[in-house]
């Protein structure tokens, strides 16, 4: 192919050059009955393409010969087609070769030919407002057409494209086949086989989180090349059918869905669908409506109806076939129905998942307002009784209580007899105000009950307080404002990612698969079977009416189990005996290194709290190694001095960045060794991972070294080696999301406006990166790809795309977010200009740094419930590992380092569905990269595609 002149504006004449007579008559069909071409032809073995008017393309001619010499080689076109086909899902095909783009005002129109022919092609950037279709000829070369102006073309003039201009990745077919031939097997399989349908419905209650959920599921089944229909008003609109219930879903039909609260296809309950009439009926509207997959996002009574739907699908379907409702045909092609089930829920009810999407939200809004409230209580020496939601769970109560340090809770896996709960409430309280508490707080479940299974009520609660401890009391019940408002970052991650997880499901699903629930293990989405996790959610509710509160608590996930045994041990702390014998206690030690992080407060009030009720003396080591090198900065910690911490952003027993080394590892060993130190947890950073190594490799220098360290990973770049989360790294991501929510509020306001957001983050893109998948960003630039101008061109020219085609819609604000570290030379400021620059007046940008923002604030629930389980593991593990490294000498006497000490030294973190400790030294020597101060592996590379995938990026 040749480029006789630069194609713009209908100026160009452009050569094909055909390899043999066969491919020349495929070409020339092609052109004419698809692209709408009038062929003038000259000779048997050359023709002129002439553009059709009524296409409106601004090519003036294609000359197509047959040359031999100058055209590539069969085999060499076939592969390049290959190459291209096995590529459309995953990048756009100009940043693999080059293209030819044509005008055209009824870009529709072509669509829909491309379509009836059956042809392989790609739509920019989605079906509902497409700006640019590109497809492959049989030649293997890229004819694009395009409804804006000064098309995005290939300016490059007398340039013959041959085999090499191609980039191959992957195996290229070896096979000569023609073009035909090829079309009608394995590159054409996807467009022979019926396209699929699916649909997506909310149902049961509302959760934060719900839309977030829908938008990924629509979004990620059209870029599947699948339909996608929303079922309103849950089981309801299943029934009901028609139009107006079961509609379907455009790309920009989600727009700006993440950041809003309930969910916008709505819920409703639905007695027609408990009863088998009603699941025909809506089985036909189904069918009706041409679906085939389903996925439910709801709670465990909303996914046994699905389950149950499917079950009993062959058998209604069988019906409306006897019943003459459906033919033959239709009976075949919907013989079989995929469903797939994401758990939205804020009480976090449903069992084989540890988070349920709405959860970690509704938390959020609770611990806000028991952190409110408890600054009235403190003022005015008040008890408040605070109802919270969880008819059936108490996760919500529990977690909350651990959040924000309550003094009791009330939880139906736990109940007591009414004499019990009653003397072991006022226990806790009393001793709590004799030590100089100022307040109380006591945390009750909606389904509280006592051990004979009658109601706990705040108002039973509130008489036990007033009549026996003489407390002003107060009792505010929350009610639905648990549920209300936008998603937090955890939630709309979660809900994304289970969508996307769900397409999947479901597209992969035979009949013999059964149906699956997305779950998240720890920090890893998994497919659980829903009819298991269904069973087993139940069989908790099963067992507390049996009152078997041992078997319900166990049924619960083991985080339940241990979050209950902490807040236990951490509320009995200052009153308790000890429940280790006086010859096992320690003296154990926290410090923080690095900058501060959300949870570091949380962390030290668990440690210091579960120290205590074990009989070890608590330790702070103020203002890091150089507090304690320089000023001794060290003393036991005093329950009464830390009882407010879990609310505390920042670093109440200060940080810095500075190591041992650096401080004085000698010091360092001697106040080791004059305050007789049995143990360390070290929370921060990666000064924090260099600190711990520096400590593990002076333990043959140094005895009094000679002692567990542990590392809690704590910094909102969450780049330590070693784990996938770190504490502050979610405290940060919500103050980014909701700063860019504002943002994206202005910008919408505005109409053609879009910013350029700077975050935090370092050499490390995964703060970038979330806030791109969690605030609907258009784009992100990370350290670990740099920023190419070709990339940032690419995106400029989508942005300007994308306004063209608003055309007044709402939501309409973009946002583009930049890691700090992303680029030396194009800073946030240059990108901004740059974009200003390029988009002609069409649209203007603005910068936006939040700058020391994102490390500040209150903890996040997840942060706070996080600290406190690391915190107490970290205790646990160095009860355990004391004597190993004490131990640690041989016959004479001289310190030996076996692989088993040396593990002593370790990283608590989370990796994929595991809470590990790892050996500091492994991660140290062969998982970091020191220049970088990062760990190696990107394990949240996935996520990236996923982010741009949902915004129709084009990746290069």
């Amino acid at each position: 192919m040749t480029l006789e002149s630069p194609l713009c504006n209908s100026t160009a004449t452009v050569i094909f050059y055909a390899p043999n007579a066969a491919l020349y008559e495929q070409v020339k069909e092609f052109y004419k009955n698809v692209l709408n071409f009038t062929v003038d032809e000259h000779s048997y073995d050359s023709c002129s393409l002439l553009a059709n008017k009524a296409a409106s393309c601004n090519v003036s001619a294609i000359s197509l010969l047959v040359d031999e010499e100058n055209a590539a080689s069969v085999t060499e076109i076939e592969g390049n087609i290959n190459n291209l086909l096995s590529h459309k899902k995953k990048r756009d095909w100009r940043t693999l070769q080059s293209a030819i783009s044509l005008e055209s005002d009824k870009l529709l129109a072509v669509i829909e030919k491309l379509k009836n022919a059956n042809c392989e092609f790609q739509i920019r950037p989605d079906e509902l407002n497409p700006f640019e279709v590109y497809v492959i000829d049989p030649l293997g070369s890229i004819v694009g057409f395009t409804a804006l102006k000064n098309a995005f073309a290939v300016n490059e003039s007398s340039r013959t494209f041959k085999s090499a201009d191609f980039v191959f990745e992957g195996e290229a077919a070896s096979s000569v086949r023609s073009f035909l031939d090829d079309s009608h097997s394995s590159s054409n399989d996807a467009a022979v086989k019926r396209q699929r349908n699916i649909a997506v419905m909310t149902s049961g209650g509302d959760a934060p989180g719900m839309n977030a959920n829908v938008r990924a599921i629509v979004r990620s089944a059209i870029n599947k090349n699948c339909r996608v229909f929303a079922v309103h008003e849950g089981y309801s609109g299943l029934v009901n059918g028609g139009p107006e219930y079961i509609k379907e879903m455009k790309w920009v039909d989600v727009r700006g869905w993440l950041n809003m609260g309930g969910t916008n296809i709505g819920t409703a309950r639905c007695k027609e669908f408990r009863e088998r009439w009603g699941r025909l009926k809506a089985c036909k509207n189904m069918i009706e409506a041409g679906i085939d997959a389903l996925i439910v996002c709801g709670g465990d009574g909303s996914l046994t109806g699905a389950d149950l739907f499917r079950a009993e699908w062959p058998d209604l379907i069988k019906e409306l076939l006897d019943k003459k409702e459906i033919t033959e045909d239709t009976y075949h092609t919907y013989k079989h129905l995929n469903i797939c089930g994401t758990v939205g829920s804020i009480d976090n009810d449903m069992s084989s998942t540890d988070a349920t999407i709405g959860a970690f939200s509704s938390l959020d809004r609770i611990c806000h307002a028991i952190d409110y409230i408890d600054a009235t209580a403190n003022s005015h020496q008040r008890a408040f009784v605070i109802e919270v939601m969880g008819r059936h769970c108490g996760w919500l109560a529990l977690m909350a209580a651990i959040a924000t340090s309550a003094d009791y809770v009330f939880i139906p896996e736990k109940p007591t007899s009414v004499d019990e709960w009653s003397d072991h409430m006022c226990e806790a309280v009393s001793q709590h105000r004799s030590r100089g508490k100022r307040k109380t707080i006591v945390v009750v479940a909606e389904g509280a009950i006592s051990s004979n299974l009658t109601p706990i009520t705040c108002e039973d609660v509130k008489k036990v307080l007033v009549d026996r401890l003489g407390l002003d009391t107060r009792v505010t019940t929350l009610g639905h404002v648990q549920r209300g408002g936008p998603a937090v970052a955890f939630d709309r991650f979660l809900a994304t990612l289970q969508g996307v997880a769900a397409v999947d499901a479901v597209l992969e699903g035979t009949p013999d698969t059964p149906s699956p629930m997305i779950g998240i293990a720890e920090n890893k989405i998994v497919r659980r079977k829903l009819v298991d996790a269904v069973k087993l959610t139940k069989s908790v509710a099963k067992a507390i009416e049996d009152k078997d509160f041992e078997k319900a608590i166990s049924l619960r996930d083991s985080e339940f189990h241990e979050h209950l045994k902490y807040l236990i041990a951490m509320n009995t702390a200052d009153f308790r005996e000890p429940s280790l014998p006086v010859k096992k206690r320690k003296n154990f030690a926290i410090i923080n290194v690095g900058a501060p992080a959300g949870g570091m407060n949380s962390a030290t009030y668990a440690f210091a709290n579960y120290c205590m009720s074990r009989g070890h003396v608590p330790y702070a080591i103020y203002n890091g190694f150089s507090g304690l090198a320089r000023h001794e900065s060290i003393r036991s910690i005093d329950w009464l001095n830390i009882e407010n911490w879990n609310s505390l952003g920042g670093s109440e027993i200060g940080t810095n960045r500075t190591t041992p080394e650096e401080a004085d590892l000698g010091l360092v060993a001697y106040y080791f060794e004059k305050y007789q130190l049995d143990g360390l947890i070290v929370v921060g950073g990666f000064e924090a991972l260099e600190s711990v190594s520096q400590l593990e490799a002076a333990r043959e220098s140094y005895p009094s070294l000679r002692i567990p360290v542990v590392l809690i990973p704590a910094t909102i770049s969450n780049n330590v080696p070693g784990t996938e989360y770190s504490l502050g790294s979610d405290t940060c991501l919500n103050k980014l999301v909701e700063y860019c929510d504002i943002i994206g509020q202005s910008a919408s306001a505005t109409r053609n406006r879009c910013f350029v957001v700077e975050c935090q983050g370092g050499n490390c893109g995964y703060m970038a990166t979330m806030a791109q998948l969690c605030a609907g960003a258009e784009c992100s630039y990370v350290p670990e790809e740099g920023i190419s101008l070709e990339q940032l061109e690419t995106d400029i020219q989508t942005l300007k795309a994308g306004y063209a085609s608003d055309k007044g819609r709402n939501h309409t604000g973009r946002i583009l977010i930049k890691s700090e570290k992303a680029s030396k030379a194009l800073s946030t400021e240059v990108i901004g200009q740059m974009i200003s620059l390029e988009s002609e007046g069409r649209f203007d940008s603005r910068t936006a740094i939040p700058g020391h923002v994102q490390q500040g604030g209150i903890p996040s629930p997840i942060d706070r419930t996080r600290a406190t389980r690391f915190a107490i593991k970290a205790v646990e593990f160095m009860e355990e590992k004391w004597s190993v490294v004490h131990n640690a000498e041989d016959e004479i006497g001289e310190f030996e380092d076996s692989d088993e000490v040396s593990a002593t030294a370790a990283v608590l973190g989370i990796e994929r569905s595991h809470v590990k400790f790892r050996s500091v030294k492994t991660i140290w020597n062969n998982e970091t990269s020191h220049g970088t101060r990062m760990r190696r592996e990107i394990f949240w590379e996935n996520i990236r595609d996923i982010a741009d995938m949902l915004v129709g990026r084009v990746k290069i």
